[in-house]
């Protein structure tokens, strides 16, 4: 196993502990992580630091706390090396001659403005094109501010303003306009990013592990938290066992008026599905237009 795999096989297990509110364990991997030589490079495709961060906010262990704060100073230091080294390499003269060097001064500027540093490709996205329409700009703002709910943005130290742009741009590329359409995919990004009772989803796309691209278009269903999708696998499991006791068997009766059709040709079926001192649960068939509800 490469040393990339190892750092990202200790950064799951981390995740995972702060998803289950668990760290037990944390000290482990996280001494695990200290006994690794880490590079620059695997800081970022790996990104183990926002991992890291997150176990050292959840858990209450002392020892927990120090050694991840450790890591993450470490790491910092190795960050600003990287950015110091690129910073020397941009400016050290490449030729006597004045004409050369004014091109290749030129060239490198136009470089360091065109490929961002080591450091900035860590913490930042790219730059999205700038735009005069007020609702665009005033849907950018908005997105920033749902990036920056929590204090996530500041750990991981990504630009959200950039962010913002890129998935705003994204939406606005695929309607070519700002219409209803346009409105209603940006607030629904805007709605689960701000959710309080889904952070790994925010946590996501500040890190890259969601790219802008990937978030513009998820469904509500992609986007909700893991609480959410379970309530909704529940709820889709009783609505599918009420419409079988529906069709399956029943008596015949008049005794109810269907809501769609006010149609009296009904079936229905009682189930005990609560305790056994409670009245059973009563499912209704209307016979003529095939609507389906709970009676009591």
């Amino acid at each position: 196993m490469s040393k990339n795999q190892e750092v990202e096989r200790i950064a799951k297990k981390l995740d995972k502990m702060v998803h289950k509110k668990n760290t037990d364990g944390a000290l482990d991997l996280l001494r695990e992580l200290k006994n690794i030589k880490m590079s620059l490079e695997t800081l970022q495709s790996t990104r183990v630091g926002m991992s890291v961060n997150a176990v050292r906010k959840q858990s209450s262990e002392e020892e927990v706390q120090t050694l991840a704060k450790a890591l993450i100073k470490s790491w910092k230091k190795l960050l600003d090396e990287g950015k110091s080294e690129e910073k020397k390499k941009e400016g050290s003269p490449v030729s006597t001659s004045s004409t050369s060097k004014d091109t290749k001064s030129s060239e490198t500027s136009k470089k360091s403005v065109d490929t961002p540093t080591l450091s900035s490709r860590f913490t930042t996205f790219p730059t999205a094109a700038v735009t005069t329409d007020n609702v665009r700009n005033k849907c950018r703002e908005l997105l920033v501010a749902a990036l920056q709910t929590d204090n996530d943005h500041k750990s991981i130290d990504v630009d959200c303003e950039h962010l913002a742009a890129q998935i705003e741009e994204l939406i606005y590329q695929e309607f070519k306009s700002t219409d209803m359409k346009y409105k209603t995919r940006l607030r629904s990004r805007i709605s689960n990013l701000k959710d309080q009772k889904n952070p790994e989803l925010r946590r996501n796309v500040l890190s890259g592990n969601i790219s802008p691209k990937r978030i513009a278009s998820m469904s509500a269903e992609e986007m909700a938290s893991a609480e959410l999708k379970q309530i909704r696998e529940i709820l889709t499991k009783e609505s599918i066992r009420e419409h079988q006791l529906s069709r399956v068997g029943g008596t015949e009766t008049d005794m109810f008026t269907c809501s769609k059709c006010r149609g009296k040709s009904c079936t229905y079926t009682q189930v005990q599905i609560r305790s056994a001192d409670e009245p059973m649960t009563t499912y209704v068939f209307c016979n003529s237009c095939g609507n389906r509800w709970k009676f009591c």
